[in-house]
């Protein structure tokens, strides 16, 4: 079962490429889907959801497109979940199992049924470190991770692939 949505990793990976590629170029929803291969609609939505919550900004115009709105080592992954899922969504829910439970049932006061749920109390604690970790890391630290990973030759045509959208804009509008 997946805890967030494709959204979420479709919006991680693009910030990854953003913070990588040129400082100061723009690129199109359709452009970034096209280099990642998702679906170009629901990529857009992705980043109206990261525009909304000032992760990237959109520059209107012929020449305009997506870029980062903060710094790569100022967004956390947390922030991502957040703006993309929401910052009140739950890694769990509780459907309170333990109330229709056989033994509780025609019971007014069960002490089995009282207070916090045990298994609820775990995944509380569950989901407080792992909000905990995702924000303590960053878009700057995958990307720089990346960099560093990457063979040479395909850093090389990302970038040129990149580049070319990017220029050919420029060369269009000249």
């Amino acid at each position: 079962m997946a805890h967030f949505g494709r959204a979420v990793e479709y919006g991680l990976h693009v910030l990854v490429t953003l913070a990588s590629a040129r400082k100061d170029g723009e690129f199109s929803a359709k452009d970034l889907a096209e280099f990642h291969g998702v679906p170009p609609e629901y990529l857009a939505k992705t980043l109206a959801a990261l525009c909304k919550s000032g992760i990237v900004e959109a520059v209107e115009g012929f020449r305009g497109g997506y870029r980062l709105h903060r710094a790569p080592g100022d967004i956390s992954f947390l922030d991502v979940v957040d703006a993309i899922e929401g910052p009140n969504k739950r890694f769990f829910e509780c459907k309170e199992v333990r109330q229709r439970c056989v033994i509780n049932q025609g019971s007014e006061s069960s002490l089995a049924a009282s207070g916090v749920c045990a298994i609820h109390a775990v995944m509380i604690g569950a989901e407080k470190r792992m909000r905990e970790f995702l924000a303590s890391k960053t878009i700057d630290e995958v990307a720089n991770s990346l960099e560093r990973k990457r063979p040479h030759e395909l850093k090389v045509a990302a970038d040129e692939w990149l580049n070319s959208r990017s220029s050919s804009k420029r060369l269009r509008t000249k």
